[in-house]
């Protein structure tokens, strides 16, 4: 089972795009992906189509393991992980969803004796090592769900969008990714780079030289190009993948790079 957090402080740079949609190419080419939504904003949810039901989320997940994992805490019995997850017919994933509750999740995990181990913990569980990749949806955020995203993850896929002030916080991200590798998870490795909106503009061949010359062979050949394609794919609720599409393309070829890269 290969865990990759895909992960940016900043938002809007394509992190739940490239999680649907990565997901989607590595089920196309045969493996069997499970993803987390890791956001309370629950955006990656939403592209999935998941509507609200009676069964547990990502949340009801963090907050039990959290709570019983907290001294003193009266232990609750945890939500049966196989139980959260559904499945996406038309994006061919499985998945566990996020609420807004999970923002409620950071004052519960701060209370835990491991607070950056529940997140793997969680993915621990017999039925989520079924799969081949679990991806994860981080939100934009230095905190503690970030963390605990990295302390269960074998790798981490950062996308930065090629436009101005791209670059702002990624220094920020380096140093818990750092920490996290030094202190918590010495595994955790940086499986590339990603440039997303990419153009043809002199500012987007900057951003994308500036990230070469900082990242050096940790940079994806694959760069995934600007385009309406990628809102309406959003507002379907359908993959990019699943049409021809250049940004669909895009996004299997960087399926085969991960795959190649998982492996070394």
């Amino acid at each position: 089972m290969n865990v990759i957090a895909i992960a940016n402080q900043k938002g809007g740079v394509a992190k739940t795009t490239t999680a649907v949609n990565l997901g989607t190419a590595l089920e196309l080419s045969g493996k069997k992906v499970l993803l987390i939504d890791l956001d309370p904003q629950a955006n990656m949810s939403s592209y999935l189509g998941f509507e609200d039901d009676d069964k547990e989320t990502m949340s009801d997940l963090v907050m039990t393991a959290a709570n019983n994992f907290t001294m003193g805490a009266q232990k609750r019995d945890m939500p049966v992980v196989g139980e959260c997850i559904r499945h996406s017919e038309v994006n061919k994933v499985h998945y566990i969803p996020a609420d807004i509750g999970l923002a409620y999740a950071d004052a519960c995990m701060m209370q835990a004796a491991t607070r950056e181990s529940v997140l793997k913990f969680i993915l621990s569980d017999e039925t989520v090592r079924e799969y081949d990749y679990v991806i994860i949806d981080c939100l934009p955020s230095l905190g503690i769900l970030l963390i605990n995203a990295l302390a269960a993850a074998d790798g981490v896929i950062i996308p930065v969008q090629t436009q101005k002030f791209a670059l702002d916080g990624l220094d920020m991200l380096g140093e818990i990714y750092n920490q996290v590798k030094s202190t918590i998870n010495s595994k955790l490795d940086i499986i590339g780079v990603l440039p997303t909106m990419a153009d043809n503009t002199n500012i987007s061949r900057s951003i994308i030289e500036k990230l070469t010359e900082r990242y050096g062979g940790k940079m994806f050949d694959t760069h995934i190009h600007k385009s309406v394609e990628a809102a309406n794919s959003s507002e379907r609720r359908k993959s990019l993948c699943l049409n021809k599409t250049k940004l669909g393309e895009e996004y299997r070829t960087l399926a085969v790079e991960v795959e190649r890269r998982c492996k070394t």
